[in-house]
């Protein structure tokens, strides 16, 4: 939005800036308060299921395959580590909304190959986390092929709306200086062995977190000559955070569930398949 100076001058400001001004707020009240409609926008809300949903419909329509039918049934998964939120099957009877879909934010632990992890295993990853994390927690960031905009929505988070510090957060350039790895992008060829070696470089204990559809499952990448395969296939990934892009907020939470101060609602059910979060706002509980 431009905003006029003086004559014939006009400047660009930044509509979180003008929301501030307006509303007279200076930083987000997450997680101390659940977040707002407008710090979860609608295309930041992945597709829910409604009785009139055209499960066949909605899998054609998908260009991800997020969308999977059960044979014989009608009725399927929604794998939201492949959806990139293009809201295509909304003609087929999903619906994108807050009171429609009570997953709202979406990051999880991420799955262990051969299943998804056990309450008991998550809670106990969770305890750990809490124990070493507590006390500050150091990210690095690695590009291995994206569009930007996952890299935008991670860097927002140290502006004065969202103030990651607060919470005992801070960006690093350095993997020798980091606690975890965020990983944007469709990991590519040229990328392979510079994320293998930047991820042994960081000091254990370690995390890896993956943000947005494409690090996840190769979002729209999927099948091109020069992907390569989902992160977690190269490097154990700790916490998925699933979106095309995600906001800022699903990204402060994932840290927060990373780090241990943020408890996950998990699910046992052995048909949920990786990528698949079962995180309900309702069941978050935030300790800080």
């Amino acid at each position: 939005m431009r905003t006029q100076i003086g004559e014939g001058e006009q400047i660009m400001v930044k509509l979180w800036v003008l929301r501030g001004l307006k509303k007279g707020i200076l930083t987000s009240k997450y997680p101390n308060k659940a977040p707002t409609e407008e710090e979860i926008p609608i295309k930041a809300i992945p597709p829910a299921a409604t009785d009139s949903s055209d499960w066949e419909e909605g899998q054609k329509i998908c260009p991800t395959g997020a969308i999977e039918t059960e044979a014989g049934r009608k009725a399927g998964r929604i794998h939201t580590g492949k959806c990139i939120y293009c809201q295509r099957c909304s003609v087929a009877g999903f619906e994108f909304s807050n009171t429609a879909n009570s997953n709202s934010l979406q990051a999880n632990f991420a799955t262990d190959v051969g299943g998804r992890l056990s309450n008991a295993e998550v809670l106990k990853r969770y305890e750990s986390n809490w124990k070493t994390f507590k006390k500050s927690f150091h990210i690095l960031m690695i590009d291995v092929g994206s569009c930007n905009s996952c890299n935008l929505e991670v860097l927002n988070l140290s502006n004065p709306y969202y103030d990651l510090n607060r919470l005992g957060i801070f960006l690093t350039n350095s993997p020798k200086h980091a606690d975890a790895l965020i990983v944007v992008g469709a990991l590519n060829k040229a990328m392979f062995d510079i994320l293998k070696r930047t991820y042994e470089s960081i000091p254990n204990p370690k995390l890896v977190i993956a943000v947005g559809a494409c690090p996840i499952s190769g979002g729209v990448f999927q099948g091109t000559e020069s992907f390569v395969s989902p992160v977690r296939d190269i490097i154990p990934v700790d916490v998925d955070i699933p979106g095309c892009p995600p906001s800022p907020i699903q990204i402060l939470q994932g840290l927060l569930i990373a780090m241990g101060t943020m408890k996950p609602s998990y699910s046992d059910d052995p048909s949920t398949k990786p990528g698949t979060s079962t995180m309900s706002t309702r069941k978050e509980e935030a300790i800080v």
